[in-house]
């Protein structure tokens, strides 16, 4: 079975509602059993660190990326498979961009949106035309959506926009999803 690997953009905080904790561990358990890779921010915290602890609990292959200026705000999971200390922000995106046969977007707030951005950004300009999924989780992912199809019926965006990523509603479909996507 080849290599295929997930990056996933998440909360650095665990959300207020448990459901989100539970779906990150879900989805690192998943990940890991499907024999998917994950490829996250390094960090030992939130639904980000839960995710990874999750896979690597489950006895997935798990890569974390922490820019150096951030090891002194959020503590680095240890026992990761690998673990790339980058120069900044940029950097970091770009390995976890590099790394990634697809990205999942879970909960978070504005680094989550960053990099979902970014990585949205990118597939329009034909940089990549990886997948990316949105995870609606408690109906997270509806305001992105609405903030969205807000530019594209003023006109900021081109419809085909709304073609750059997909919507899931769960950590199961999103998994089910990633399957298909893997062949």
């Amino acid at each position: 079975m080849s290599s295929f690997s997930v990056t996933v953009f998440c909360g650095s905080s665990p959300g207020a509602d448990p459901a989100y904790v539970e779906a990150a561990t879900a989805l690192g358990q998943g990940l890991a059993g499907h024999g998917m890779k994950l490829v996250f921010g390094g960090g030992n915290v939130g639904l980000m660190g839960t995710t990874a602890r999750a896979a690597l609990g489950a006895g997935g292959h798990v890569t974390g990326i922490i820019p150096d200026f951030l090891r002194s705000r959020e503590e680095e999971l240890h026992g990761l498979s690998e673990l790339f200390v980058t120069d900044s922000m940029h950097t970091r995106k770009r390995r976890m961009f590099a790394l990634a046969n697809a990205f999942v977007v879970m909960p978070g707030g504005l680094g989550t949106f960053d990099e979902t951005i970014e990585i949205l950004t990118w597939k329009q300009l034909g940089q990549h035309n990886k997948p990316i999924i949105l995870v609606d989780l408690l109906g997270w992912a509806q305001p992105f959506v609405a903030m969205v199809n807000g530019a594209i019926e003023r006109g900021f965006a081109r419809e085909a926009v709304s073609g750059l990523y997909e919507v899931q509603p769960t950590v199961e479909a999103t998994l089910a999803r990633l399957m298909q996507l893997r062949g």
